[in-house]
């Protein structure tokens, strides 16, 4: 009867710590997709994200060291009970739209004041909960291993990233989500009540705190060094490779999921056994990926963008994997459980630091990732020579070993230092919350270009007047150049809107008497914009700039009576999703004059955007057609798509004007701000 009771209580503190890791990662994209759309849908809005969990996170191991070194045990479990009582009781999920920012609010600082305000209390109670209850299980069973709940509660992180954007995303609109975690947060007091009650009451005899057995057993300061340096290589690694995957491809859950499951893969993996990681054949590998990453950023590789993702997110979890095997090899006994912890969570805090915070300060462009690489290299470079296998061979073995070494570390070095020529040989490079900006100097077509990530944002030839000939995907004979030119040849003078600025190219087509309404989140881009080129200074229309998210700016001005409203606020090939919701469009339709016309760029490498425009058109009521245009000379005149989008059918039906014009398609996707899948539109 004893054992059967003992056996229930270890299952009770591998559920209690297995429903407090599941609440703590799915609340993770809960609350950041729910924010998304109120900062421009920005990569940064994620990252910032990870920098508040991690430091959070922290933070509850922090308490969980503090409490179980100076408190008694009795005292633990009345502290920790009643703070988590309080939690459930004031628990609000989803923020208030009072926290909806200000165009010159600083993001970050705004970000996390949110997520402290709203999941600051809980996310810090359940971040504490797993290194807490494993020393209580330790004091509960002397005997076992508290380790193996470790690998629980990273399997418990783990199920909840990858159900939230298969299951709960689509099944559950935002409010169900955010009810669903408060239920679950409920179950998880009740669980870890009861085993702070049945230890209290419990016969055990052990030591009320960790600090005698501490005296006893004193950790070397490497080893601490040791657990902290590579946490921090992972942690770092996960937000850069993050960063850079979603700066090409879209802000959404999806992308944010898998690197950090795979990264929480690596934990479980190297925490069960000890038969997961192997030194030798894990450096080997993470050193073989590192040289494939590092050719195809030097070379911009044209690869499939599944294989780019897969390449990046490969390289991260073998650098993981490393990281993690070699934290989980040199862990302590139990005397020490919490401040092991405490040491992992404070590296992976300044991981998160370094990458959201000093990188942003430091470099104009992603160098971040550069040094992930670089250090990740070096320390798998020393853990081969390390574990000694090169040499069984003797020095038939150690020459290859010492080449491939010197080989890699030189491509890493040189992809570093191609990337600061790039910056000395540009114009300007800027970056900040919302990415890297970079103006440079064309001399074979003799143009002045603005990038935004590798995709071109704006481009005006340096001839005289060249101010007056739009350029790129802003042509005459593009989609939204023969929208312009319709509405001007009815009227002397149009109002159009414009949902993000580049370089300002399609102020080229104002007129004495038109009005452009600029909307821009990126405070670079405007000065950019008005520094190195021409189009907002020369054109003789009225040019009205609006900084700040577009959307938010929208819902909260009265109706402008746009004529055109042109929405093309992509960055590099990112998908701007929350811009193309059926609630974003709500706000969008708001603004039209009658016989107005919505035009969308589309044009995109990875994915077809027009079912997703066409269904938000058919929830609408709108008339479309969609203008695609090949290519003449790029980058002046490129291939570009538009969807054309108007209340009338009237309006698009000028054959004179419309040309290029796609056979019309059936197929529709509906996005709304709850949900939105981009495998459905893959390419």
């Amino acid at each position: 009867m004893n054992t059967e009771r003992k056996d229930r209580s270890t299952h009770l503190y591998a559920a209690a710590i297995f429903v407090s890791a599941f609440l703590l990662f799915q609340i993770q994209p809960l609350i950041s997709k729910a924010i998304l759309p109120w900062f421009g849908g920005a990569p940064g809005v994620w990252t910032t994200c990870l920098l508040f969990f991690q430091s959070v996170l922290f933070g509850g191991y922090a308490y969980a060291h503090l409490v179980a070194r100076w408190i008694p045990l009795r005292g633990q479990v009345i502290l920790h009970g009643l703070l988590i009582c309080i939690a459930a009781m004031l628990l609000s999920i989803l923020p208030d739209p009072a926290w909806k920012p200000e165009p010159h609010n600083d993001p970050t600082l705004r970000i996390l004041a949110l997520l402290g305000v709203t999941v600051g209390l809980p996310y810090f109670l359940l971040s504490a909960t797993g290194p807490l209850l494993q020393r209580w299980f330790s004091v509960a069973y002397p005997g076992q291993s508290p380790y193996r709940l470790y690998a629980v509660s990273n399997a418990g992180s783990l199920i909840a990233l990858l159900s939230y954007p298969f299951v709960f995303e689509p099944a559950l609109d935002m409010n169900s989500q955010a009810k669903f975690w408060s239920i679950g947060f409920r179950i998880y007091v009740c669980l870890a009540v009861l085993c702070g009650t049945r230890l209290i009451f419990s016969r055990q005899s052990a030591p009320d705190s960790e600090g005698e057995n501490v005296q006893k057993s004193r950790q070397r300061p490497q080893r601490f060094r040791s657990w902290f340096l590579l946490a921090m290589i992972a942690s770092s690694t996960l937000l850069a490779i993050t960063n850079t995957v979603c700066q090409d491809v879209a802000v959404i859950p999806f992308l944010w999921v898998v690197p950090l499951s795979l990264y929480l893969l690596s934990f479980i993996l190297c925490f069960d056994s000890d038969w997961w990681y192997r030194r030798a054949a894990n450096a080997l590998i993470t050193c073989g990926l590192v040289a494939v990453l590092c050719w195809s950023l030097m070379f911009e590789s044209n690869s499939s963008l599944l294989l780019q993702i897969g390449l990046h997110f490969a390289v991260m979890f073998f650098i993981c994997m490393m990281c993690h095997g070699e934290i989980a090899r040199q862990r302590p006994d139990t005397a020490h459980l919490t401040s092991y912890y405490l040491t992992m969570s404070a590296g992976g805090a300044c991981g998160g630091l370094f990458v959201a915070l000093a990188a942003p300060m430091l470099f104009p462009d992603f160098w971040e990732l550069h040094i992930c690489l670089l250090a990740a290299t070096a320390y798998a470079v020393w853990v081969v020579f390390d574990d000694g296998k090169w040499f069984e061979l003797g020095p038939a073995g150690a020459l290859p070993a010492n080449a491939a070494s010197i080989v890699l570390i030189v491509l890493v070095s040189t992809l570093f230092i191609e990337s600061a020529t790039n910056y000395g040989e540009s114009v300007s490079m800027t970056r900040n919350f919302y990415g890297v900006l970079e103006v440079e100097e064309d001399n074979v077509e003799k143009a002045t270009i603005l990038r935004h990530g590798r995709i071109i944002h704006g481009l005006q030839l340096r001839a005289f007047g060249g101010w007056a000939r739009p350029t790129t995907y802003y042509a005459r004979r593009t989609g939204v150049g023969q929208a312009i030119a319709l509405l001007q040849a009815q009227d002397s003078s149009v109002r159009i809107g414009l949902v993000g600025l580049g370089a300002g190219t399609l102020a080229a087509y104002g007129r004495e008497g038109d009005v452009l309404r600029f909307y821009e989140i990126n405070e670079d881009v405007i000065k950019q914009a008005e520094t190195y080129f021409s189009f907002l200074s020369s054109t003789p229309a009225t040019v009205e700039m609006i900084p700040g998210d577009a959307r938010l700016s929208l819902e909260s001005e009265r109706p402008q009576e746009f004529d055109l409203l042109v929405l093309d606020a992509f960055s590099g090939d990112a998908v701007p999703a929350h811009l193309l919701t059926r609630e974003a469009f709500d706000i969008y339709v708001k603004h039209l004059a009658d016989g107005g016309i919505i035009a969308v760029h589309i044009s995109n490498l990875y994915f077809d955007l027009r079912p997703v425009v066409e269904g938000v058109a058919n929830e609408h009521a709108l008339h479309s057609i969609a203008v695609q245009v090949p290519g003449i000379r790029a980058p002046v005149d490129p291939s570009s798509e538009w969807i054309l989008l108007a209340t009338e059918k009237s309006t698009l039906d000028d054959e004179s004007i419309f040309r290029n014009v796609s056979a019309p398609q059936s197929r529709r996707v509906l996005w709304t701000d709850s949900f939105s899948n981009l495998f459905q539109i893959l390419r």
